[in-house]
C-alpha cells in the first residue's frame, strides 16, 4: 500500500506517526517535509475534502498567527491560500493512503487508513 505523509521532523506527533508508517509491513512510503515542499492550495483542498475536514479544521493554531489574522473565521479559499503561502499554518501530520486521508492528531488516527 502506498502512503504519503506531509511531515514536520520537529513535531513529536509527526515523528510518531512516521514511525507507525515505517513499522507497518507493506507500506510504500513517501515523506514530504511540507515546510520545505508545501502543497498547493488545490492539493490541500483535495486532501481536506477526502478527509472530511474543512480547511479551517486543518489550520494550525498553536505556534502560528492564524487567530490574529482571523483565519479560523475566513472563507475556505482564504485559508487555503494562506496555508499554501505559509505552510507553518498547516496542522500536521496529514497522511494519505488508498483508504483515505487523516489528520493524524493523535498519531494513532493513521491506523484508520492502513
Amino acid at each position: 500500500m502506498k502512503a504519503t505523509i506531509w511531515h514536520n521532523p520537529a513535531c513529536g506527533t509527526s515523528r510518531k506517526t512516521l514511525a507507525i508508517l515505517q513499522e507497518t509491513p507493506g507500506i510504500d512510503l513517501t515523506v514530504i517535509e511540507y515546510l520545505v515542499d508545501p502543497p498547493s492550495a488545490d492539493q490541500l483542498a483535495r486532501l481536506y475534502r477526502t478527509a472530511g475536514l474543512t480547511p479551517q479544521q486543518g489550520l494550525r493554531l498553536r505556534g502560528a498567527d492564524a487567530e490574529e489574522r482571523g483565519l479560523p473565521q475566513a472563507d475556505d479559499a482564504t485559508v487555503l491560500a494562506a496555508m499554501a503561502a505559509e505552510p507553518k499554518l498547516i496542522e500536521r501530520p496529514l497522511v494519505e493512503t488508498e483508504k483515505g486521508v487523516r489528520l493524524c492528531r493523535p498519531q494513532d488516527k493513521v491506523r484508520e487508513i492502513l
